[in-house]
């Protein structure tokens, strides 16, 4: 039996005062073009989760997040439609330094505020899956794997 190697993912939800959270619009990846998704990325080799989420929010909505302020909501082990395993942490602020913009043009379509609890039919299943146990309070929880 070989030990299993999943893809470290991190995915950030803004709270916004008025409760709305921050999706983007992927575009030119490859990947899900057309749907949203909040502003994530992979983890690279020698980075902690926290570490790639605050280079992934700066990188694609140029905003500034300190440790601090950062909560980790729910952590998923993912298995996609094409079997690989994922392990998903989303985390949450309410704080961070600058004004959310569309950094990556060549990737993204645009930046859009939505209510969590209504979000968009065409969402990343993986994040809205996520964003649905942040909603619930529901800390982790395994999708993608038969029992």
């Amino acid at each position: 039996m070989s030990t299993q190697r999943p893809v470290l993912d991190v995915m950030l939800i803004l709270e916004r005062a008025d409760g709305k959270i921050l999706l983007a619009e992927r575009a030119n990846t490859g990947y899900a073009d057309g749907l949203l998704n909040l502003p994530s990325g992979k983890v690279d080799d020698g980075e902690s989760v926290t570490d790639a989420v605050i280079r992934e929010a700066f990188e694609e909505i140029g905003i500034k997040v300190d440790a601090d302020d950062l909560r980790t909501v729910h952590v998923v082990h993912f298995r996609n439609p094409e079997g690989q395993p994922r392990v998903g942490w989303f985390f949450a602020t309410r704080r961070w330094e600058g004004e959310p913009v569309n950094a990556e043009p060549a990737k993204c379509a645009g930046l859009t505020w939505v209510t969590p609890e209504q979000l968009p039919s065409h969402t990343v299943p993986y994040n809205a899956a996520g964003i649905a146990a942040y909603l619930r309070g529901t800390p982790h929880a395994t999708e993608g794997w038969t029992r």
